[in-house]
């Protein structure tokens, strides 16, 4: 049975760095000991994302962390409209590299459109000796 945890986030520049600490606390406590590095890096754009571009402002974003066998999967969902696309950023640029990133440590990524909003979802593939068995209270 898969392990399921979510979060509220209001959209602040300071709900990055919570939903970081939730998806690592989460899936420490799971047993998930591997692939944290990714998982932070991917959390940290995707938030920074709902942040920025999720509409309207006041809403909050929701980070949803599932651990299933030897996959985790994180997702991040907001209010916003259209479809999130990797570009190439210039050089010199400050930004427009998140999705580029996300989608080349990330095993799998996508993104589901819903009325409001959308869902940008990643997935992991972790060691099979971090894969967690599930537990009472878990769900």
């Amino acid at each position: 049975m898969p392990l399921s945890r979510q979060r509220r986030f209001p959209r602040t520049r300071r709900s990055v760095r919570a939903a970081r600490a939730f998806a690592l606390d989460t899936l420490t406590e799971w047993g998930y000991l591997d692939r944290h590095d990714d998982v932070r890096l991917c959390v940290s754009e995707l938030a920074t994302n709902a942040v920025l571009h999720g509409v309207p402002p006041g809403r909050e974003f929701c980070l949803a962390v599932v651990g299933d066998g030897p996959l985790v999967r994180v997702e991040v969902r907001d209010s916003g409209g259209g479809r999130p696309e990797a570009v190439q950023g210039e050089p010199e640029a400050c930004g427009g590299r998140g999705l580029r990133l996300v989608m080349t440590l990330a095993d799998d990524f996508g993104v589901t459109v819903h009325n409001p909003g959308k869902t940008v979802w990643t997935v992991f593939k972790t060691a099979p000796s971090t894969a967690p068995e599930a537990r009472d209270g878990d769900v």
